[in-house]
């Protein structure tokens, strides 16, 4: 890895069959391919797993995560990332977590903390999504949230350990 390269933690997801790829679980293979075509060293990628949606889709969503390296800063990948999308059909407008042929966040970096007015980094909801840190700790359990310390495994620990009711 050289002295411009970074990796980072990208989220996937989608819940919108297209005609000519197929089921969303199809759709998130065809995106790792285009990010491998956009200049993305793709060094792992989880299984994909199957998630209920939030907010008002009914749809059930395809998830996973890949562990990429670039040269790329994080504004300069999130548009790389905006252009994969709109590849793919993705339009940006309309109801807040409503169907998507395909969502790609980044989560994590190995620079830490990124904030401006386009992006921030870590992704802000990480922490409370299971669809995202089941596929993340999959391929980077020993990446660490830089505002909480803890590593992807811990958080996913956290958020699926069960919860006893009291009596």
């Amino acid at each position: 890895m050289g002295p411009a390269s970074h990796q980072y933690v990208i989220a996937l997801g989608g819940n919108i069959h297209v005609t000519k790829i197929g089921s969303p679980r199809n759709v998130l293979g065809a995106a790792m391919t285009a990010l491998a075509k956009q200049g993305l060293t793709i060094r792992d990628a989880a299984r994909i797993i199957d998630s209920k949606p939030l907010g008002p889709s009914a749809r059930r969503y395809a998830n996973a995560a890949a562990l990429v390296q670039t040269s790329h800063a994080p504004p300069e990948l999130l548009e790389v990332l905006r252009t994969v999308e709109r590849d793919f059909g993705r339009e940006r407008r309309g109801q807040r977590w409503a169907s998507r042929v395909l969502d790609l966040d980044i989560v994590l970096w190995n620079g830490g903390i990124w904030a401006s007015s386009e992006l921030t980094i870590p992704h802000p909801s990480f922490r409370e999504r299971g669809f995202v840190l089941a596929p993340a700790a999959g391929i980077a359990p020993d990446w660490r949230d830089p505002i909480t310390g803890l590593s992807l495994r811990q958080l996913h620990a956290r958020l699926t350990k069960p919860h006893t009711i009291p009596r």
